[in-house]
């Protein structure tokens, strides 16, 4: 089989081929027809995440080790089985859930592998996608697509799943209006999904008048470029004054966590998304005194990418997909993702 592989951090990604693997056991083989091209894919490539003040958290530090396979929404068809697999045959068209977990850990008891102490995660821990095939650890790890377009789905299994996840996470409070930071591909889905399974007014603010055109029309109810100097008194405004009761930041960078603060108001719940980086100076008296919730939102579990998986299937939801690259051009497609020149999502047909 052919892949695409990170040999050593910042180094292009060399395409070898290697023997298919034979699955084993619960194991299954599964021709990827699809694989998104990930925000997480670039760090994977870059070797870490940036912590601001000059720190740099590298990827070898939680566990990865090079060269790696990456690919983590991946989408395929059923090639082979190993002996011990029930419910899933021949032909079968999935989604795969990558964020597999040791399954002993507390998150993993209770069904929350994507959050686990020692995580295996497809793509990241193990090969994944960026390939002709994927050996599957176990089928319970994969979801029937019966009928939702291959290379949409491809996004349900990481972005459009931290989206969904941390849009459930904003609506614990409520919210009559919920502000979207970030009219990226996770952001767009995060539009859609409040749209969907909230009450609130939705509040879009980006830096490209096209991205927040593109949010208003999947349902943002109000759109703001944050390259207004007045972006956090227009955004008040519009919340009569008392500021936003939810806002999800799927930037997280330090000017978009300045702007989270300034807009939430008293009870606000900020989640916080995107792995941008860096790191601000809070006003520790104001969370208390404003009785703020702050929380992360890392993807979800199986059940929310079924969940999420329902959505897309009845129409509710609609990925966009704006790019396709082969295999070849894995190198191009996350240099266009580092150059931001991907609007919604892309992905690699191999």
């Amino acid at each position: 089989m052919k892949s695409a592989r990170i040999l050593a951090p910042n180094e292009p990604l060399a395409v070898s081929e290697s023997e298919t693997p034979k699955p084993q056991g619960t194991q299954v083989l599964v021709k990827v027809s699809s694989v998104g091209v990930c925000h997480s894919d670039l760090h994977l490539w870059e070797g870490g995440y940036d912590l601001g003040d000059g720190q740099f958290m590298k990827v070898t530090d939680r566990g990865v080790k090079y060269p790696v396979t990456p690919g983590h929404e991946i989408v395929g068809t059923v090639e082979e089985i190993g002996d011990g697999v029930s419910g899933i045959a021949k032909g079968d068209q999935v989604l795969v859930f990558p964020w597999i977990g040791c399954g002993e850990c507390p998150a993993c008891k209770v069904g929350n592998e994507n959050l686990c102490d020692t995580p295996k995660s497809l793509g990241v821990f193990q090969d994944g996608g960026y390939s002709d095939y994927a050996l599957i650890p176990d089928s319970k790890y994969l979801a029937k697509l019966d009928g939702v377009d291959k290379d949409a789905a491809t996004s349900l299994a990481c972005s459009g799943l931290t989206a969904y996840t941390a849009i459930k996470k904003a609506n614990q409070n409520s919210p009559e209006f919920i502000v979207i930071v970030g009219a990226g591909g996770l952001g767009l889905m995060g539009v859609q999904i409040a749209k969907a399974i909230t009450s609130a007014k939705i509040i879009c603010v980006d830096l490209d008048d096209k991205k927040l055109d593109t949010a208003k029309g999947m349902g943002a109810d109000f759109t703001v470029n944050s390259k207004d100097p007045e972006t956090a008194q227009k955004i008040m405004s519009i919340c009569n004054d008392k500021g936003a009761d939810s806002v999800v930041d799927f930037v997280n960078a330090p000017p978009t966590a300045k702007l989270d603060f300034a807009i939430l108001r008293k009870r606000g719940n900020l989640v916080l998304v995107g792995l941008f980086g860096g790191s601000i100076e809070l006003s520790l008296v104001t969370i208390p005194l404003k009785s703020i919730t702050i929380q992360g939102a890392y993807t979800g579990n199986y059940t929310d990418m079924v969940e999420l998986l329902d959505l897309a299937r009845k129409g509710t939801i609609n990925p966009v997909i704006s790019k396709r690259y082969s295999l070849d051009e894995a190198n191009t497609a996350l240099e266009d993702l580092k150059a931001r020149k991907i609007i919604g999502r892309a992905v690699i047909n191999p």
